[in-house]
């Protein structure tokens, strides 16, 4: 590697390797906390205004041993701190396995239910039978025309005209049973009236 020059400030030169063997040494490490820094609250002290949490210390975090469980859980306390808002069955005073915010039931509606709307079944037009063969046709022809694909069927003309066929010639008796309403020239939705 070539040596590096000392630049014209008069500051010394980097040395890269000296950084990088650095940057390798303290890998997987966690940096100090910046000056200032608080470090942050355990779990449960959470719901303990700021000035009563004491810092949990250093040693006893880092130590190998594990944890005893406590005999009893802690009280729950009573002041919030701030602007904390918890749901119905949850927070400092539900305790015990029912106790979270799905197993909260609503109040129970009234008997009389004024508002409430039945929509009326709708009517559908009575269909002609014309109508249900196009429908057939337009739908049944391109369906087996893929059966017959999908289950390598042989490809005969009248497998062919059949499917094609009755697609071609449903639509188009669709198209023509349309209904064409330029026999109602007076509409007056259609521009101005002379």
């Amino acid at each position: 590697m070539a040596e590096h020059e000392e630049s014209p400030g008069g500051v010394p030169p980097l040395d890269e390797e000296a950084a990088w063997a650095a940057i390798v040494a303290g890998y997987g490490q966690e940096p100090p906390d910046p000056p200032g820094a608080r470090p942050f609250r355990p779990i449960e002290n959470l719901m303990l205004p700021e000035e009563d949490v004491e810092p949990e210390p250093p040693a006893a975090a880092s130590s190998a041993e594990p944890p005893e469980a406590p005999a009893a859980p802690p009280p729950a306390p009573t002041v919030l701190g701030s602007s904390v808002v918890f749901a119905p069955g949850v927070g400092p005073g539900a305790t015990g396995p029912g106790s979270g915010p799905r197993d909260h039931t609503p109040a129970e509606p009234d008997e009389k239910d004024e508002g409430h709307f039945v929509p009326p079944e709708p009517e559908l037009p009575p269909a002609d039978t014309t109508a249900k063969f196009a429908w057939l046709a337009v739908v049944g022809g391109p369906v087996l025309l893929l059966v017959a694909v999908l289950l390598q069927w042989d490809m005969t003309w009248w497998l062919t005209t059949l499917g094609i066929g009755g697609f071609l010639g449903g639509f188009a008796t669709l198209v023509a049973r349309m209904s064409h309403d330029d026999d109602e020239d007076d509409d007056p939705g259609r521009g101005a009236v002379v």
